[in-house]
């Protein structure tokens, strides 16, 4: 089965900057890949690039179609789902109204009602705060709302930026096993952006270290763990 996603020779550019340089990378159906590096790395623009929110040259193609190029929200109704860094919490919105926008851009409108109890299966805790306003949830809560609101669209490819960012191990630990959850149980492809490292090679099958914009290394993750330069420059070991 080839790859859901496909990335070629990706460039991006902020202006007259450019970010990657030549980037190439896949994400298999069914399956978590992991982008890990230091800030700076290009981590952060990968995902954007593949949500068409930066300008790219290169191929990016998601079930065998060319992606690059298209507008962000014709990426989404494809089943492109993005939790972003730094939660994008509607802070004046109720828990079930972040929710609801979640499913603004998937083709099927109905069965919402069934969607967020489904929802509030995996995060018990936004069931019960759902008419509670996004922004006096705790940082761990906003983050559990950001995956869920991007779950709500159904997604076959879930873009996951940073979410330990900021939050306790506990919660990290807890945000990581429903990830691995959805993955099993709903077949969710995800690209986690992570400076984790070690938590993210545990929970992904394969693995892309960035550096200043380019790939540098790869492969499965449990050859990535063993890495002496990893190890000592990631793990900390």
């Amino acid at each position: 089965m080839p790859p859901l996603l496909v990335a070629a020779n990706l460039e991006a550019h902020y202006g007259w900057t450019k970010v990657l340089h030549g980037v190439s990378f896949a994400v298999e159906e069914g399956g978590i890949t992991t982008i890990l590096g230091a800030n700076g790395a290009g981590k952060t623009t990968t995902l954007r690039a593949v949500s068409g929110m930066v300008k790219t040259a290169g191929e990016i193609r998601f079930a065998g179609h060319r992606i690059d190029g298209k507008a962000t929200e014709d990426i989404v109704r494809l089943g492109i789902a993005h939790a972003p860094e730094g939660r994008g919490t509607f802070a004046h919105l109720t828990v079930e109204e972040n929710l609801r926008l979640g499913a603004w851009g998937r083709k099927a409108k109905g069965e919402l009602a069934r969607d967020l109890e489904r929802i509030s299966g995996y995060f018990p805790v936004l069931g019960q705060r759902r008419r509670q306003l996004g922004g006096t949830l705790s940082g761990g809560e906003q983050q559990m709302l950001a995956v869920a609101r991007a779950l709500m669209l159904r997604p076959r490819l879930l873009l996951l930026d940073e979410p330990s960012l900021g939050l306790a191990p506990l919660v990290v630990r807890e945000i990581f096993r429903i990830v691995r959850t959805i993955n099993r149980e709903e077949g969710v492809s995800v690209l986690l952006v992570e400076q984790n490292a070690s938590m993210a090679l545990q929970l992904a099958d394969h693995a892309y270290l960035l550096e200043t914009g380019r790939v540098v290394m790869s492969g499965p993750s449990e050859v990535l763990q063993r890495d002496d330069a990893i190890r000592r420059s990631y793990l900390g070991y």
